[in-house]
């Protein structure tokens, strides 16, 4: 039975040590598959040569996203809306990496490294709180926050990310061309390296997003890619008495 549909072929040179005899695509995907499409390996395979990055990022990390994320993979490609093959890296990045931001960046004078992170919830419920009032039949799925706390002056921080759902076709992406929105000059998007628009800087933010986050009035902002990815950030509402965890 081949379980690797589409065989992919070395694009490497003469030299390459996988045209010497290597595993095949079915036998990678049953290796990856007992080892529940870790990412880390995945990532550690792609280094090896350019055939390796071509199955990963043609078969792997697309297994990888529907164990991650089944129901929302199914949904992302329901009523005939797809994923490009060549974004299931980025996708796949994106489920398990909070970017966080570089000082001079995207959020101003902000620093807070990127990390990796065990699991996190995504919601479509949730993603409507970040769309116009225009926007509401757009489909946005967007993270919890990734919480970093005390950060000195900004307090406490929530960073979030989401990819909307056929966004070439999306009101959202229609709205910022009819705006004439600006990419932003320098900065892009860090998981696919696409141009990015500020949601911001277009006034389609609405005060929605801030009490869907936890966050304070006007401190929320977000950006998205050409491809539909979503990557913000809001200043955290302290716990309430009612919410604080006591101490035992």
């Amino acid at each position: 039975m081949v379980l690797v549909v589409k065989q992919h072929r070395c694009t490497h040179s003469a030299s390459c040590v996988c045209i010497k005899g290597h595993l095949s695509e079915d036998a990678l995907f049953l290796v990856f598959r007992h080892m529940n499409w870790n990412p880390r390996l995945i990532a550690v395979l792609s280094c090896v040569c350019k055939w390796f990055d071509e199955v990963a990022k043609q078969v792997l990390w697309k297994e990888f996203c529907h164990a991650r994320a089944p129901k929302m993979m199914l949904d992302l490609h329901s009523g005939g809306s797809h994923i490009v093959d060549g974004n299931w890296k980025a996708l796949g990045k994106l489920l398990i990496y909070c970017n966080g931001c570089t000082k001079g960046g995207l959020f101003n004078n902000i620093h807070v490294p990127g990390h990796f992170v065990f699991r996190t919830r995504f919601s479509r419920t949730a993603g409507k709180s970040f769309l116009p009032q225009q926007c509401r039949n757009d489909v946005l799925y967007v993270s919890d926050p990734c919480e970093h706390l005390d950060q000195e002056e900004e307090g406490d921080l929530g960073f979030f990310r989401g990819i909307f759902k056929s966004f070439a076709t999306s009101r959202v992406k229609k709205m910022l061309i009819e705006k004439r929105a600006r990419f932003h000059p320098r900065e892009v998007c860090p998981y696919c390296k696409a141009k990015l628009w500020s949601m911001l800087e277009a006034n389609m933010l609405p005060r929605s997003s801030s009490a869907r986050l936890g966050a304070y009035e006007d401190s929320v902002e977000y950006f998205v890619c050409l491809n539909g990815h979503v990557i913000g950030i809001g200043t955290l509402l302290p716990l309430s008495d009612s919410e604080e965890v006591p101490e035992e």
